[in-house]
């Protein structure tokens, strides 16, 4: 375990350190008419030296409540010698639209990151601010430093005869974990999924970081409680037990079981970070069950059916191992961008400054490329007519080259983009089915994590084959590959943040994307205001490449792939 003050800034501290920040909120504004808010939690950073804010992650959203505890986190890196500056805004998730801005707003706050790493015991409250004459709650931070433990757990959990708390059925069962904390207090890390209607659940196996249960420590304290869910947030506290993860490990060769009790608060979900330690004090039986039933033993077992624990691996470490990155480009050449040769055309390059059609290319492309060994890439049209007999094509290659659409690297993409814009007509409709099947059929071809696919999609409208590319997005899934859009012009692009499967998976007559692996951005959002070409390509390519490196993980997981090891030198 780290020592008390290894979170307070001090001279010599590391830069990068990382950073685990957990948010709770109180008192939040209850918008909902029926029901209490559903809030959510947005966090802004500002990069260094700049004015402008950035959106850097969301917590999931809470059904019901004005006092959430959210377990998604914000890893962040702590550099002590820069001012991180954060805003946390709150709102009400009360539409189906993944525009933060069509929520309700609930309050926002402004700190420092330093501020909560130097705030007693890394715990920070502050009160949201920001509607007008309303009090809007408080939010509260804590961080604390992430060790470098790499292993990951994945764990599978029953129970027996718990405690009955529906009056017309059993209960509705579900678990929640909470990491300890050097102080004695605790934080939540984990949530299983409810199982309806049963005093026996079996949950679903899970996987969760070592460092997320304990953050390396194997004799810390891990505490989880047992709750029946209620619809109205207002979930029944059943009972809870401690463990630690050195503990845990023991299922491995045997079974667990642990009673469920009432601890020594016996409240509900409450405030986790201010629980006493249940390893430091002795668990009671649930005092209203003891008075009725003198022969009550506890309310209910939570048995432990499999424990098993193995390495984390990183996106290094399996482009160390050979993994290639096969970069695809498609760019839309529909009458909509304008005649080329016109200064209003979104396909116009001056002498003097690339189109934001070239701009998206390169940002991306001159990234992607160092990891391509042989630096050939495909590159496709969509939405032209070709010569010399005029038909429609939704992929047609760039070099005008059918056998072989590759290009040489980013610069031979870009030759041949210009070159197309010269010989075929712009037209319609906006098609990305056709090009998205294309290189899925090329990714299906070799699945053993050798390969792996990034198609970059770059359009300037309102995409006009929704339900075949939601199909071709949801058969890709399972493929070695991932979806860059990039929106360029004026247009509203709702349609594609319906793409972008943060929030709501992508989904086709029934089918569910097996992962997220579209990421879409508005070019217009990198645009620098001093016309600086150089700083809006850099900070698209951060934003759209960003959770590439996840996404590649994602399918080398649920395919059990392992990263290869390095030839030594």
């Amino acid at each position: 375990m780290a020592s008390p003050g290894a979170l307070e800034p001090a001279a010599g501290s590391v830069p990068g350190t990382k950073v685990e920040l957990t948010v709770s909120c109180r008192n939040l504004l209850d918008m909902d008419t029926f029901s209490k808010s559903d809030p959510v939690v947005v966090l802004f950073v500002q990069g260094s030296g700049s004015s402008e804010w950035k959106e850097f992650g969301r917590t999931e959203v809470i059904d019901n409540t004005l006092n959430p505890d959210f377990v998604r986190k914000f890893v962040l890196d702590y550099y002590f010698e820069e001012k991180q500056n954060l805003r946390f805004d709150v709102y009400n998730v009360d539409s189906k639209s993944c525009s933060i801005l069509k929520q309700d707003f609930l309050g926002q706050a402004f700190v420092a990151l330093g501020e909560v790493i130097g705030s007693q015991r890394g715990r920070l409250e502050r009160a949201l601010t920001g509607v007008p004459g309303k009090r809007c709650g408080t939010i509260l931070l804590l961080a604390e430093e992430l060790s470098n433990c790499r292993d990951i757990v994945t764990m599978q959990l029953c129970a027996n005869k718990l405690d009955k708390k529906d009056f017309f059925g059993k209960s509705d069962p579900f678990l929640v974990f909470y990491r300890s904390n050097e102080d004695g207090t605790f934080t939540i890390c984990h949530k299983t999924e409810v199982v309806k209607n049963t005093l026996n659940p079996v949950w679903q196996p899970f996987t969760i970081p070592v460092r997320a249960l304990c953050n390396g420590d194997y004799d810390r304290t891990v505490k989880i409680d047992v709750y029946d869910w209620d619809r109205d947030g207002s979930h029944d506290f059943i009972g809870e037990f401690a463990t630690s993860y050195r503990e845990l490990s023991r299922a491995q060769s045997q079974f667990t079981v642990y009673e469920v009790g009432w601890g020594s608060q016996g409240e509900g979900l409450g405030t986790p970070h201010t629980r006493a330690n249940p390893a430091l004090c002795p668990q009671v039986l649930n005092p209203r069950k003891k008075c009725k039933k003198k022969k009550y033993v506890n309310s209910g077992t939570v048995t432990l059916l499999s424990f098993s624990v193995e390495s984390e691996f990183t996106f290094v470490d399996y482009i160390r191992g050979g993994t290639q990155l096969n970069f695809t480009v498609a760019i839309d050449f529909t009458a909509s961008n304008g005649m080329p040769s016109q200064p209003t055309s979104l396909h116009y390059a001056s002498p003097y400054q690339l189109s934001a059609y070239a701009l998206a290319l390169k940002a991306v492309g001159e990234v992607i490329q160092d990891y391509d060994s042989d630096k050939l890439f495909p590159a496709y049209g969509f939405g032209a007519k070709l010569p010399p007999d005029g038909k429609i094509s939704h992929q047609f290659p760039l070099n005008n080259n059918v056998d072989n659409p590759s290009c040489a690297g980013i610069e031979g993409v870009l030759e041949s983009y210009l070159q197309s814009l010269r010989t075929v007509q712009l037209y319609g409709p906006t098609n990305f089915a056709p090009v998205i099947n294309q290189v899925a059929g090329v990714a299906a071809q070799v699945t053993d994590g050798s390969q792996y696919h990034v198609l970059l999609i770059i359009t300037d409208g309102v995409i006009s084959d929704m339900l075949q590319t939601k199909e071709a997005i949801v058969t890709a899934s399972a493929l070695p590959m991932s979806i860059i859009i990039v929106g360029v012009g004026p247009a509203e692009f709702e349609a594609m943040e319906e793409l972008d499967g943060d929030e709501v998976r992508v989904s086709s007559r029934g089918r569910y994307a097996e992962r997220d692996i579209v990421q879409f951005v508005p070019f217009r959002d990198y645009v620098d205001d001093s016309g600086n070409q150089v700083l809006s390509m850099a900070r698209l390519a951060k934003d759209v490449l960003a959770e590439i490196p996840e996404q590649l993980l994602s399918y080398m997981k649920t395919r059990d792939i392992k990263p290869h090891r390095a030839d030594p030198q």
